[in-house]
């Protein structure tokens, strides 16, 4: 992996990864010239016992422009300028100009709840310089790449003693709220463990003082041995549709073996989980011939120091329909509760996604 790290006309810190040696790299451009303001803040919700994030500033970020103009593309000579270089880069990281969570957060005003300064990191990373590909049109050894730039953004933000938590994740497509189509997802790096991991964290270290193994790897044996709705096995890495699945076409990516981050992956790890992953955006985009939209979330242990025996790296997406014509929308039941209905079983749209037969070696 090859790195290169410079820093925005406006402050924010920009670094191209490649698989070979960076060359032709621009100055990093910025459709803005002055620094942005670290003015998100938290307020303490006392019911559910959580953070919540005020950012009113995200009121004015970039949302669907005109196809002429794609921020997120390098910079060219006959475009404005945009987020990222020309060069010969992979991927590119970039902090998010309209951030929930900032290192530079430092004051909250007052409220009758407790609040505090939104300290944190809030990262936009670009898979790729092609306009229209996605996680399915990469090569594997550019998803490999991909995969350990997770990794050492995990490894730079856990560096700061003020990070607990850090998640890469994607939305893919409007119908889940995103607001850029070139191909790129983000990372959030918090103050604290946000609730849905560290209630899995805590389910997890409990079985895994009872059991003396993880939840995950306890499930990822048992699917193994179904197959019923696996949809990818390798050598080091699965996927498949969870028998506990609360949205329709939701998949689960994982290695056999527990691992507590993508530090902590073998080379094999890695290669398997890319030919996973790619397995499972081209199933998906294969099933009705569209861009399948989902949310994409990467699990990974918490950053307090301790060692994770418990923890197992995975990815969870959730694409938001139910069926070809018909969307997802979250019930009063699953909103107000938290108890999932699911009018569809699993072992159904395994089948569905099964029956979609994909090449790895070629491009989408």
């Amino acid at each position: 992996m090859h790195v290169l790290d410079l820093t925005k006309p406006d402050g924010r810190p920009l670094t191209l990864y490649g698989r070979s040696e960076l060359r032709g790299i621009d100055d990093a451009p910025s459709p803005f010239s002055t620094p942005v303001a670290a003015t998100a803040h938290l307020r303490w919700h006392p019911l559910r016992g959580e953070w919540v994030t005020y950012a009113a500033a995200r009121q004015e970020r970039t949302f669907q422009p005109p196809p002429e103009y794609d921020p997120l593309a390098p910079t060219r000579d006959a475009q404005a300028p945009t987020e990222v270089p020309a060069g010969n880069w992979d991927v590119a990281v970039f902090g998010n100009r309209f951030p929930a969570l900032s290192l530079g957060a430092r004051e909250a005003p007052p409220a009758v709840v407790e609040s505090r300064p939104a300290v944190g990191a809030c990262e936009v990373i670009v898979y790729t310089q092609a306009a229209n590909g996605s996680l399915g049109t990469l090569p594997l050894d550019h998803l490999e790449l991909l995969i350990q730039v997770w990794a050492d953004r995990t490894r730079r933000l856990a560096a700061d003693p003020s990070i607990r938590y850090v998640l890469p994740f994607e939305n893919r497509g409007t119908a889940v709220g995103a607001t850029l189509a070139h191909p790129h997802g983000q990372l959030y790096a918090y103050p604290v463990v946000p609730p849905v991991p560290l209630r899995m964290h805590d389910v997890a270290r409990a079985h895994h003082a009872e059991h003396g193994v993880g939840p995950l790897q306890a499930l990822v044996a048992r699917e193994r041995e179904a197959g019923t709705r696996v949809l990818y096995d390798g050598d080091a890495a699965v996927a498949f549709v969870p028998a506990c699945a609360r949205y329709p076409y939701e998949v689960w990516i994982a290695p056999h073996a527990a691992v507590p981050d993508f530090a902590s992956l073998s080379g094999a790890q890695r290669a398997d989980l890319a030919r996973a992953l790619k397995t499972v955006v081209l199933k998906y985009d294969g099933l009705w011939d569209r861009p399948m939209p989902y949310v994409m979330a990467w699990y990974q242990a918490p950053l307090d120091g301790d060692p994770h025996p418990e923890a197992h790296l995975h990815a969870a997406l959730c694409p938001p329909y139910r069926s070809r014509e018909r969307l997802k929308y979250l019930a009063g039941t699953e909103l107000a509760a938290g108890f999932f209905t699911m009018d569809v079983l699993p072992e159904s749209t395994a089948a569905e996604l099964q029956a979609v037969t994909v090449d790895l070696a070629s491009p989408a």
